[in-house]
């Protein structure tokens, strides 16, 4: 039960995130700080699994995920350091922030079983958000079209990603 409420949570703070962005099209500096901002987010939570899970798939999974958004990070910041840019923070990256810190929280209480499904569920509800969010709002809202690029490149990747915690969701059952 602890599961599905945590996971439960996690959907409704992000879809309330992610409608909250909808309400005013992000400018490219507060776009580049949602963006970061949610890789920052995966990080931790995929370092918190990795931590806590005693699942090799889970841990995979985790790894996978560290590797990938740190990489799409290391990106961003080249290219606002390129366009000399200052990420903006805004209340899109802010509610971000704080619905991760609550869910990392919650997941922190779980442990073997209980922490990999939890956690795992919330990457897949995460991404399935994120994803989201990258296609109807934020890539269409970019206008510097080397941020958009990397927003499309970055949602290829997710969207993968996605389809990888499904997977391992899946198992866990």
């Amino acid at each position: 039960m602890l599961i599905r409420t945590t996971a439960a949570l996690a959907l409704l703070t992000l879809a309330s995130t992610v409608s909250l962005a909808q309400t005013t099209k992000p400018s490219d500096p507060q776009i580049a700080h949602i963006a970061y901002t949610a890789d920052v987010i995966d990080i931790e939570a995929a370092n918190l699994a990795i931590s806590k899970s005693r699942n090799s798939e889970v841990i995979a999974f985790a790894r996978d995920m560290v590797r990938d958004h740190e990489a799409v990070n290391k990106q961003a910041l080249a290219l606002v350091k390129k366009l000399n840019v200052t990420p903006e923070e805004n209340d899109t990256s802010k509610s971000l922030s704080k619905a991760a810190a609550d869910q990392r929280k919650a997941l922190s209480a779980l442990d073997g079983a209980a922490f990999d499904k939890a956690y795992i569920q919330n990457e897949v509800a995460f991404h399935k958000q994120v994803n989201g969010a990258l296609k109807t709002l934020l890539i269409p809202s970019a206008t510097n079209s080397e941020l958009k690029s990397l927003l499309e490149t970055g949602l290829k990747m997710f969207e993968g990603h996605q389809q990888h915690a499904e997977q391992v969701a899946a198992k866990l059952k």
